[in-house]
């Protein structure tokens, strides 16, 4: 199985795990991206809500998971081909989180741009930007190095040019990436 291992900057990560929990704890009441289903039957509306609720509170409680007391410890997360869909849906939640509510006075461009200087930013949009880049470095991480779908193609199958499927992007099954 593909394994990935990252090693964070506790001082750097830290900080932004409080403002993730936080936005974790709203959404564990509200869906990520609301949905407007007016034509819908209620009955059906409601059940439909109740299961993506349901959904995005286990995908929250994995990603949230791996900042447990191990994290703590020795500052890594693992990803492997278990947990890296979950994860990388319960990223975009949080993401979806901080960009309606803590960035919404940017605007898509500049937060998908990349040519934001944190630096630049007012104080209180710092801590939510850097939170979104860092929920956006675990997905870039994962669809990169785990994501068969995106590594194998629409045909389902690796060309022979792709390489073999038995290692990860990095070519080591397993190996440490430094991070964050």
């Amino acid at each position: 199985m593909k394994r990935i291992e990252v090693k964070l900057s506790l001082t750097v990560v830290a900080p932004l795990l409080d403002l993730m929990k936080d936005s974790a704890d709203v959404l564990q009441a509200q869906i990520a991206a609301p949905l407007t289903l007016d034509d819908i039957d209620a009955d059906f509306r409601d059940e439909w809500r109740a299961e993506l609720l349901a959904g995005q509170q286990e995908e929250l409680s994995a990603l949230m998971g791996l900042f447990n007391s191990d994290f703590y410890e020795n500052a890594v997360v693992a990803f492997d081909e278990d947990n890296a869909e979950i994860i990388v849906r319960a990223c975009s939640a949080l993401r979806l989180r901080l960009r309606r509510h803590d960035l919404r006075r940017l605007g898509d461009e500049q937060l998908e741009g990349g040519g934001i200087d944190v630096e630049t930013l007012p104080e209180p949009l710092r801590k939510p930007f850097m939170c979104y880049l860092f929920l956006a470095t675990i997905q870039e991480l994962i669809i990169q190095h785990l994501d068969g779908a995106i590594l194998k193609g629409p045909a389902g199958e690796m060309s022979d040019e792709d390489g073999d499927d038995d290692d990860d992007a990095t070519g080591d099954e397993g190996g440490d990436r430094e991070g964050a």
